[in-house]
Formats: C-alpha cells, structure tokens, sequence
C-alpha cells in the first residue's frame, strides 16, 4: 500500500521521501543527538502550554482523539477543535495533521474551518514596508486578528515547512468539503501569536497554495515510482544530493558518503537544487569542475549571449551570483582564502583587549566570561578569565542584575585605561548575541545599573572600540560554507577542550547546571571552561588575522588555488 504524503514532507528533501519508505541499502537510524531531543521536547513543551491555554480561554472547545470524533465535531460546527485527527485524501495521497481547528464560517450546510499549527518558531522579522496580520489565543478567529505594521514573514528554512504544512492541510481539508473558502491558514510562533495567512492568493509566494502544488506535485511522482521500484518495475526514483536539511538528516552518512566519493558538486554550501541543476546542464558535476570556473567572467553574466558565449556566462545567466559558488567550492579545495589585498587583512588592537562571550537560555543570559590581554602593563588590572555567571533565579530581574555586575566591572577597567592613557578594545563573535543580551538587560534600568545610553555610548565610540569579529572575517575571509568562530578558530590552530563544544549543547549542560545533583557542579565547570574556550578562541582568531591569514591564497588567485595542498 502506498504511504501518504504528509504535511511536514511538502518542504523536505524528496530522496529522504523516497528512502522513509523503503531504502535501496542496509541502514541503521542514528541515535538522535540530544540537541535534537531537546529542541523536539522544547516543542512539545510548547505546544502543551498552548493548548492548555486554549482550552481555558475557549470554553466552548471540543478536543477529540479520532478521525470519528473529528468529523462529529465539524458536522456539529464545533468553534474550535483541539487534536483533530482528519481523515487521510486517498484519491491524492495526502494526509494532514494539525493542531487545531478553528470554525471560520459555513458553506451551504456545512461549517468550514482553518488549520492551525503550533511551532517553537520564530516567524516574523522587522520590515518597514510590510505588515502582517497577527490574532493572540484570546482571539483565536482571523475575523479578529488585525495587520501588525512593519513586520513580515521570515524566509528562514522553518517558515518555508510550517507555511507548506499549512497549505497541505488546507488542500485535505478542501477534500473533505470543509475548507476555508477564503484558503487561510494560522501558526502559533514561541511567543504564543497567532499568525495568519491568506495562501490563495499572491501572497506568501514561498508557501502559498500554487506553489505548494509544484512542490506536491513532484513529491507525489516519487512516491509513485518508489511503489514502482518497491514492487521490482523500475530504478530507484531518486539520488542524493546535499543541501541545508542534511545536518539533521537520519540518512546523511550513506549519502554523504556517496557523495564525498563523487566529489559532487551539490556539496558546495549552500546550493539550492534549482543551481545544482543548472551546473550539471552545464558540464559542471564536481566541486573541483566549479572552482575551475573563472568568477570574473561569472560577474559578466548579464551581458547577451552574443557578447559573451563562455560556459560562465551562460550559468550566470541562470544563478545569481555564480561567483559565490565558484568561491566557496575554491575554499574547499585550498581552504579558507583571502577576499581582500592582504594589507587589508587584520585586525584592531588595543593597549588591553578584551574577548567577551555570552551564554544564554532561551532569552535569558545567564554567564558573561570575559578574557583580558595586556599588551601594556596597566596599574590595578591583572591579565586572565573572569565569568560573571548566575544559576539560581532565573527572573528577567536576576539576569539584569547579572549584567549590571559585569558592566560595573568593565567600566572599571575601561576607566583604569583612561586614567593611564591606554586604550581599550573588547570584541566578541557574533555581536547580535552580545548586543542582544545587553539590550535586554538595560530594558529596564536598575537603580544603580547601566542605562541603553551608557551602552551606546561604549559600542558606537569613534574610534571602535567594540568589535564583531565575525563581521570583519567575513569581509575578509572566504570559507567553503558559513564563516563560524569553530571553522576560523581552529584554522588558527585553537583547539576547545570540551568534545562536543556547541551552543546548542551547552543548553543541555546548562539544564544539569542548574538542577540539583551531584552533576550540576561538574555540568557548571563544564559551561565555564567552554565559555572560556569561546572568548580564547577569539583571541586566536584576531592573532591568525593579524599575521598568517595575509599569506593566505586570494580566491581571485586561481594559480596559487590550483596548487597541490
């Protein structure tokens, strides 16, 4: 019997569609990583609450446990149906699951409704010339959201799945004859609004209703020729290739593998399989094929064929930006290379420097370590780590609290540096984290803490003084992939101590951390100790930009590129 497609398959690689139902090669699933279980648990946390909420806020609620129920309940015009099980559209092969239902109005003599998920997502983002509309779980019908201005949906790979999720519900939903008319669908994001979208139309391009056909549509094929080869009448229906979803993929090691063995040109970060199509048109099947290709003619694209009929020029012609690509697939083959003159290459210094890194939990920064360089004697300020870190209360409050202490400290050695006419330089790695932490803590300025103003002060100084070493490599190193403090950091020859050194692990540690047990105190040492790595790792990293990254390779030099490792 043919598998339904599901909801949560629309957006997902269409070779892991055709191997969940049935592999071509021996396979045993990996142990889920932990960061993974949490994030899944994180999410079933949420959606618990938010049920709960719902079933407070709504009385007149029905929640349900079977397709049967279901059904009663919308032949009954329940206003909302919490756990709906909807029945399976067998003529499409679809099936939806979603965690609500909300009556929206009636067709003839039936009720219609809206599907709505509840994700641990963050969906919208500050944009000026665009608004959304937003609904709360008190008002949970569209007819009561209104347009929230200057916001609009994320094109993050999370938004693209919950918005095609969304999309197929509706499709099975119009099966069944309940479908909103008006083809809206709502996400629940982790601060519990209620967003939602029109995908009949225009609107939301990426997710919307005709797009989610082409999408289902070729999703649809393989599972139809995967029936094909699974009854011994055809090949297997589909090939690996490698993009973003990957990293979390049950099946990455044997495609990777495969892969790796072709050298094939989809693993050059971050293609989309539409520019992994056009390569291969192109004669381009291998990473070591693209970088061979010259980017400055790639730049040209734009020009007529007759003006230019190089290979570069006709791919350009189909990927923006081919020139990217062609570099990264150069910095796999070199490693990281210049982007600029190699004078440009370096650095800001100061008489004392400062490396600042933050750990934080959710929205709540916890531990603020900071690693202090005397490059001049200074009075009174002594070299090394210092952790500023709280694991009792975990209120907005304590963690203001936490930060006054650090800033307290840091003025004091900035104010050390202008009484002996030495300068001062902090920087961290990444600074929206940074950035983001402060601005959170001086929200509400404590009596005797930091106001946003003397913040400001600090981190727009002329000259800087206040330095996102991620910012500055990226404008000067390129990388095969994302330019990340552990990709740079250890090209610099820094090493963590820790086996598993992650942001996303640390999370993990810091639930021990802040349990009681005989583990808490082994699992705070732990955080410490990484947190101290981070701010040496950018110390290593600003020292490698100051020295042996000027005599890295240009990417623009493809002789040097092209030399034997």
């Amino acid at each position: 019997m043919t598998d339904f497609l599901r909801g949560d398959e629309i957006a997902t690689c269409i070779h892991r569609v055709a191997l969940s139902r049935g592999e071509p090669f021996e396979f045993t699933r990996p142990r889920t990583a932990p960061e993974h279980e949490r994030r899944r648990r994180d999410a079933e946390k949420l959606r618990r609450a938010v049920i709960s909420d719902l079933v407070e806020l709504h009385p007149e609620n029905v929640i349900v446990d079977s397709t049967v129920a279901t059904i009663e309940a919308v032949h009954a015009g329940a206003p909302l149906i919490l756990g709906p099980r909807i029945p399976g559209d067998g003529d499409a092969l679809r099936r939806a699951h979603v965690h609500a239902l909300v009556r929206v109005g009636r067709i003839g003599l039936r009720y219609s409704y809206s599907p709505i998920l509840i994700k641990n997502n963050e969906l919208v983002e500050v944009a000026a010339t665009r608004r959304t509309l937003v609904g709360s779980l008190a008002r949970i019908s569209p007819a009561e959201a209104t347009f929230r201005e200057g916001v609009g949906v994320r094109s993050n790979p999370s938004t693209l799945r919950n918005g095609l999720a969304l999309s197929h519900a509706i499709r099975v939903l119009d099966s069944l004859g309940i479908a909103d008319a008006e083809s809206r669908g709502a996400v629940v994001d982790r601060h519990r609004e209620v967003w939602w979208f029109d995908l009949g139309g225009v609107n939301y391009p990426r997710f919307n209703l005709a797009t989610y056909e082409r999408y289902y549509d070729e999703r649809l094929r393989v599972v139809r020729a995967h029936d094909r080869w699974r009854s011994g009448d055809g090949p297997f229906p589909t090939q690996p290739y490698w993009h973003r979803e990957c990293l979390d993929c049950p099946y990455r090691e044997p495609c990777a593998n495969e892969l790796q063995g072709l050298d094939d040109v989809s693993l050059t970060r971050f293609t989309t399989f539409d520019q992994q199509l056009a390569l291969r048109e192109h004669g381009v099947s291998t990473r070591r094929e693209l970088a061979r290709l010259d980017p400055v003619v790639a730049r040209r694209r734009s020009g007529p064929a007759s003006v230019d009929d190089s290979r570069e020029a006709h791919i350009g012609r189909a990927i923006d930006r081919l020139d990217e690509l062609i570099y990264r697939a150069r910095a796999h083959e070199r490693g990281p290379l210049r982007i600029v003159d190699a004078r440009d290459v370096g650095c800001p210094t100061g008489d004392v420097e400062v490396d600042i890194d933050t750990e934080s939990y959710g929205d709540s920064t916890y531990l603020w370590g900071a690693l202090v360089t005397l490059n001049q004697p200074i009075e009174g300020v002594t070299e090394g780590y210092v952790a500023f870190a709280n694991w009792d209360d975990h209120t907005p409050g304590a963690h203001a609290r936490l930060f006054a202490s650090f800033w307290t400290w840091f003025s004091e050695l900035r104010q050390h540096c202008r009484e002996q006419e030495r300068t001062l330089t902090a920087y961290c790695f990444w600074a929206q984290a940074e950035d983001g932490a402060m601005n959170r803590a001086v929200e509400a300025p404590l009596p005797d803490g930091p106001t946003r103003d003397e913040v400001d002060e600090f981190r727009l100084a002329t000259p800087r003084s206040w330095i996102d070493l991620h910012q500055l490599a990226k404008t000067q190193i390129q990388t095969d992939g994302p330019i990340g403090l552990k990709v740079l950091a250890s090209r610099a020859g820094f090493a963590w101590r820790d086996p598993n050194p992650s942001g996303e692990a640390s999370m993990l540690w810091y639930e021990v951390a802040i349990a009681r047990g005989a583990e808490a105190e082994a699992s705070r040492e732990r955080i410490l100790q990484y947190n101290e790595d981070d701010c040496r790792a950018t110390k290593a990293l600003r020292q490698w930009l100051n020295g042996p990254a000027r005599d890295l390779a240009h990417r623009d030099d493809f002789e040097r590129i092209a030399e034997p490792h």
